[in-house]
């Protein structure tokens, strides 16, 4: 789980290098995963529902003794700060929960478009 002190630090590192203005709408992306492309195709369409784009499901390379997972990727054009992230990754733990999904894996950030 991504803690809120890690949120701290990701917006202080941004700020201090990230190109882009922080105050500002920026794309964030979301991942999901499971071993169920299927769960995964349902999960997208429920997020979809809530305004957030489909970018892809995309499947992992196996490790030795382990089984491919699926990722799922959304994203959506937001203005965060540490509270309102945090709240977010705290929904879509809940949301992965609800879906049975294997886990939520955190998100990336990228200037918006």
């Amino acid at each position: 789980m991504i803690t809120k002190e890690e949120m701290v630090a990701l917006f202080a590192d941004m700020k201090q290098n990230a190109p882009w203005d922080i105050t500002k709408p920026l794309l964030w992306g979301y991942f999901f995963a499971d071993a169920d492309k299927a769960k995964l195709e349902a999960a997208a369409t429920a997020l979809q529902a809530k305004g957030y784009q489909f970018v892809g499901i995309y499947d992992s390379k196996p490790e030795a003794g382990n089984a491919a997972l699926w990722w799922l990727h959304i994203e959506k054009v937001e203005k965060h700060t540490v509270d309102t992230l945090h709240a977010r990754n705290q929904d879509f733990y809940k949301f992965a929960e609800e879906q049975q999904l294997e886990s939520y894996d955190g998100m990336d950030v990228g200037p918006a478009q």
